[in-house]
């Protein structure tokens, strides 16, 4: 834990947001800022996350308000209440930057194919004045603000991402969204899967942890899921919702699909199109092919006759939206603890849920581990669903990345 004297008045706290949007980073956005201002700190909004601070031009004349801007009580009042990021997004490594994304006042400094401008955004968060930042974001977003901690910035970082996949932390904002919106719309699409006796297939976000496939799943939303942490046999996952379609009086079953899930001997499914700046390529798919395969089994396990597919991939629409009231309630503790930390001249710190209970890490957390799924506590390889035992003293959300 690093401590630092500060002197509130005339201090600078900036704010940004990163990675793909969740319901709950405006509320968390909120907390922060009207605390921050009450306390006597002037607060800054980076916008569109890395690319703001990497893209700021340090000169008065320059127009910059695509890239920060001033925040007040007034400004994230309303949206507090709303889902995404009103500051915007971006998937932008700073230190890790191609040719053509080299920011044009800047190109003719940085050449190579691959560049880093961790030194731009150096300086130009000295340009803006800031003491102390405040990342929003998953591993990814986290992990560099890491590397600016190590650069002598002063952070207190936030947890986010539907995935639930940071670690050090029981939970990160959205992820009480994603599971309620998935839920919703399972049990929405039902009625066409009992009318038509089908198959319900439903893709769903989650690249290395299963988590979002694995707690609708347990509230009962679906027969089965697979997950990335555990490749699966298809001819095994169609014997089996077969039989939980034979078993179900509206005859029909339904199965969640990870994007990040895998076939016994094969690999991720990808999209066509290039990785983003931390060097994803874009997932999508699988329940495409696991629609297909399920058709094509079918008639195996089902007497011969062919049982048909609602093939649907929910995406977006399970991180849109406003929040709910854990990421309404939530990203408000977040946002005020890393308040708390500031105010006691304490940076390179994660706010993290634990337990239970509020508390921080150190921010190297996101970069010693990966929270997956604990296969063999959580998940029946055999059955392809939870495990449903040892509920007690168990976190909210069940499962952890320990």
């Amino acid at each position: 834990m690093v401590k630092s004297k500060t002197n509130k008045r005339n201090r600078t706290i900036a704010i940004l947001t990163g990675g793909g949007d969740v319901p709950g980073l405006n509320p968390a956005i909120r907390a922060v800022t009207i605390r921050a201002t009450r306390e006597g700190y002037k607060v800054i909004g980076i916008r569109r996350g890395w690319a703001g601070a990497m893209e700021l031009i340090r000169d008065k004349k320059a127009d910059n308000s695509n890239n920060y801007q001033v925040l007040t009580e007034e400004i994230v009042h309303k949206v507090g209440r709303t889902g995404g990021t009103f500051l915007h997004s971006a998937r932008t490594h700073p230190g890790h930057v191609q040719k053509a994304d080299v920011p044009e006042h800047l190109r003719n400094i940085y050449t190579d194919e691959i560049n880093d401008l961790t030194p731009e955004v150096l300086k130009n968060l000295d340009y803006m004045g800031v003491d102390y930042l405040i990342p929003i974001g998953g591993d990814d977003t986290l992990s560099y603000g890491a590397r600016l901690q190590q650069e002598g910035v002063k952070v207190v970082a936030i947890p986010k991402t539907m995935d639930n996949d940071v670690p050090g932390t029981d939970y990160c904002i959205g992820f009480s969204t994603c599971i309620s919106r998935t839920i919703m719309m399972i049990n929405s699409l039902r009625t066409s899967a009992g009318s038509h006796e089908r198959f319900l297939v439903l893709e769903i976000f989650g690249r290395y942890a299963g988590f979002t496939a694995m707690l609708p799943t347990i509230a009962g939303a679906a027969n089965r899921c697979v997950i990335p942490e555990c490749k699966f046999d298809m001819e095994r996952l169609t014997e089996l919702l077969v039989e939980d379609r034979h078993r179900n009086p509206s005859k029909y079953s339904v199965v969640l699909i990870s994007e990040g899930a895998m076939f016994e001997g094969e690999e991720m499914v990808f999209q066509e199109g290039s990785k983003d700046a931390f060097g994803h390529a874009k997932l999508g798919g699988i329940g495409n092919l696991v629609a297909a395969k399920l058709k094509a089994l079918s008639s195996k396990y089902n007497k011969g006759k062919t049982i048909e597919v609602i093939d649907q991939k929910l995406g977006y629409l399970v991180r849109c939206g406003d929040p709910d009231a854990i990421d309404s309630i939530v990203p408000m503790a977040y946002g005020n603890l890393a308040l708390d930390l500031i105010l006691d001249g304490t940076h390179g710190r994660l706010v993290v849920l634990k337990n239970g209970r509020y508390d921080n890490m150190p921010i190297e957390v996101v970069t010693s581990s990966k929270k997956i799924v604990n296969v063999e506590k959580y998940y029946d390889k055999e059955r392809l669903r939870p495990h449903f035992k040892s509920f007690e003293m168990q976190p909210l959300f069940l499962m952890t990345s320990e």
